[in-house]
């Protein structure tokens, strides 16, 4: 185990050998960004310090939350550093002399004083096949718009957002179960694999960048809660792909006998066009039958708030549900929860 480097507000100087491996840091947040550090930790460099955002309140009981690099970070006895702002650690960064950027995720913009610092600039791994869905949700939306495909791109980071020249790209099918946490485990293994492959020539792939096609460009806007309230007037496929899409945060969601009910997942049913949009016409082995604008949807995973997912037949069983009883838009004491 590495023991936490000692830092200093000189410049740090470095050695022959030292000047063998490339000097990087690392910036990173949720557990998209924790591969992508596990590959620098097992490759040929130096990981002079790891960036998080700080810890903030999260869940019920508004506890102080670690983000999944911060647990790994000090789980490995890496220097790891979480300021408010990038920008107040620009002295010691410069002090640090880092060859390379490495950021998956980071929830920061990175200023021009930051982005010019390292030698080799700074790379970003995007969960899209860019400029496809440049912003925040990348893998939601994706999944939303009922994409067949999906990928990462390796960018040299500008000051535009995800606008880039790009590095690398790697594609991977978007299947008809993938939810947003499936294709994002393949999507952030997908990336630290061609990081780490970069790592090997980065001058060589930076020769041959590539500059986005900004007419080709789509922008995937952060989920807000008001959006993972289901509206039963849209198709079928709609509401399933939001499902999948919103799995597994921020959940989609409903109203049945006033009780908030939280979707897991669910599959497309028949064309059946029986009853007005959100009524409950069947149970079956496949989940909860419910009309659509256009035919059906089975919810097979549900849970009541503030307690666990089950499966269709056991959340029947437990909350007395039965055909005829409608699914509804929210009241306005539940429309921002």
């Amino acid at each position: 185990m590495r023991a936490p480097l000692q830092y200093s507000p000189a410049h740090i100087q470095r050695t022959a050998s030292d000047q063998l491996a490339l000097r990087v840091v690392f910036a990173g947040t949720p557990s998209f960004a924790v591969p992508a550090l596990q590959a620098l930790m097992r490759s040929n460099v130096e990981l002079v310090a790891v960036y998080t955002q700080p810890d903030r309140p999260a869940g019920r009981g508004r506890r102080n939350s670690q983000s999944p690099v911060k647990l790994t970070a000090r789980a490995s006895g890496l220097p790891l550093r979480q300021p408010l702002r990038l920008d107040d650690d620009l002295d010691l960064l410069e002090a640090l002399a880092p060859d390379l950027f490495a950021v998956v995720a980071y929830g920061q913009i990175l200023s021009a004083e930051i982005l010019n610092l390292p030698r080799l600039g700074c790379i970003n791994i995007h969960a899209s096949l860019l400029p496809r869905w440049r912003g925040a949700a990348p893998i939601q939306r994706a999944i939303e718009a009922g994409d067949r495909i999906s990928g990462i791109t390796l960018m040299r980071m500008d000051q535009g957002l995800d606008t880039g020249d790009v590095l690398r790209q790697i594609e991977t099918p978007i299947s008809e179960i993938d939810s947003a946490g499936t294709l994002g485990t393949r999507l952030a293994d997908l990336g630290a694999d061609a990081l780490a492959q970069l790592l090997i020539t980065p001058e060589a792939h930076i020769r041959r960048a590539t500059p986005q096609t900004p007419l080709q460009a789509s922008y995937a806007a952060k989920i807000t809660k008001e959006e993972s309230w289901l509206d039963w007037t849209q198709p079928a496929v709609s509401l399933e792909r939001q499902i999948r899409a919103y799995f597994p945060i921020p959940l989609a969601r409903s109203i049945l006998l006033d009780q908030l009910v939280i979707v897991h997942s669910a599959t497309l049913g028949s064309n059946t066009l029986s009853a007005a949009p959100g009524t409950i016409i069947g149970l079956s082995p496949e989940g909860i039958q419910v009309q659509t604008i256009d035919g059906t949807i089975n919810l097979s995973t549900l849970q009541l708030a503030g307690r666990k997912p089950v499966s269709a037949k056991s959340f029947v069983n437990g909350f007395s549900v039965r055909p005829g009883q409608s699914f509804s838009a929210p009241p306005a004491c539940y429309a921002k929860r």
